[in-house]
């Protein structure tokens, strides 16, 4: 039988075929990759108007304010976190404030024995009255041409070192007793009752909470968009929702993660915020100008740009958009004009240039 030399001739004939005339085809479908299709002929103007419009449906679009913002992952930190410490070295001889106390400023954290100081004080006293008297009759004898210049100006120079000396001598009393800076929370017990404090020793630790900051790091590439006082929330463990504004913005970013420290300051009355909590926040742009439409309005054009097709002049052109936020009502586009006519139905079918029957949506009440 001749049947099968003919089937071989034939599939032979096949192979040639793709070998010399879709060679590129036949190599991307040995590869496994899609085969592209040939592009499609860009239809010339006089071929468009030719063609029967497209009916498509048109939603009138009004550019609205929106709020975009930017959500981060952060932290609660107190406002000021002081290590009180001692100035002067001495035993301590007050009662232990208890932490998580509530001090207010300039009450009494740590009272030290005055010692010899009160000595001290009396005979840096003495010491001035004395040199005041011998300033005194230096300049009356010089004056009278009955002493030097240079005696009356030691005296002077006497007197000036001895009321050095008196206020040396009650500022180092002053240090004797420690105070808070500021009102607050005592995170740790005050030194304990007889325990001796050097320049430096730590006398309590002192938080303030109200206001409390939220802290989060913003990347390189949104911190410009995040301005001085803008309006910012955040979203607690617990749930709880806060309000404040952008109290700082730094200007140096971390050398490893090339972000910058924000900081947002939210009142905290009731001192409920904790310090080192984690925190959601969100830091709100300045207002910008945006189209609230259906998310399926959008499309791609033929180089993958997103987009929307708009009705001008009874054709269809194809619009580019940045998505500014989405919402359970739509998304948010700008990049549009202030007014538009954009298909939200029959998109797809409705090339640039191409008349189109329009029907306009209702609006929703």
């Amino acid at each position: 039988m001749r049947f099968f030399p003919i089937l071989t001739a034939i599939v032979v004939t096949v192979a040639m075929y793709f070998v010399l005339f879709q060679r590129p085809q036949l190599v991307a479908f040995a590869n496994g990759d899609k085969v592209a299709e040939p592009a499609q002929k860009k239809m010339a103007p006089i071929e468009l108007a030719a063609r029967p419009p497209v009916t498509v449906l048109v939603q009138k679009s009004t550019a609205q304010q929106v709020v975009s913002g930017l959500v981060l992952r952060g932290r609660t930190e107190a406002a000021r976190n002081i290590d009180v410490r001692s100035q002067t070295s001495s035993l301590v001889i007050s009662e232990p404030l208890q932490k998580g106390s509530f001090v207010r400023e300039g009450q009494l954290l740590c009272q030290l024995d005055v010692g010899n100081r009160q000595v001290a004080l009396l005979e840096s006293q003495a010491r001035l009255a004395e040199a005041k008297i011998n300033e005194t009759a230096a300049t009356s004898l010089a004056e009278k041409g009955f002493g030097s210049e240079t005696v009356a100006a030691a005296r002077r120079a006497g007197l000036e070192t001895a009321q050095a000396g008196l206020e040396r001598a009650k500022r180092e009393i002053t240090r004797l007793s420690i105070r808070a800076p500021f009102d607050g929370l005592l995170e740790s017990d005050t030194a304990q009752l007889g325990a001796l404090l050097q320049p430096g020793s730590l006398c309590g630790n002192v938080l303030q909470l109200d206001p409390i900051k939220l802290v989060g790091f913003v990347p390189e590439q949104d911190i410009g968009r995040i301005k001085f006082g803008a309006q910012a929330g955040g979203r607690l463990v617990d749930g709880s929702k806060v309000a404040g504004t952008v109290s700082f913005l730094s200007r140096s970013a971390d050398p490893q993660t090339r972000t910058f420290r924000i900081e947002v300051t939210v009142p905290n009355p009731d001192m409920a915020i904790r310090d080192g909590s984690t925190a959601e926040i969100f830091i709100s742009y300045s207002g910008a100008r945006a189209h609230l439409l259906p998310q399926s309005a959008l499309t791609l054009d033929d180089g993958g740009n997103l987009g929307v097709r708009a009705v001008v002049d009874g054709r269809a052109k194809f619009m580019p958009v940045e998505i500014v936020r989405d919402s359970t009502k739509g998304v948010w586009l700008s990049g549009l004009p202030e007014q538009v006519d954009v298909i939200v139905v029959g998109q797809e079918y409705a090339i640039d240039g191409r008349q189109v029957s329009v029907t306009y949506k209702k609006a929703a009440k």
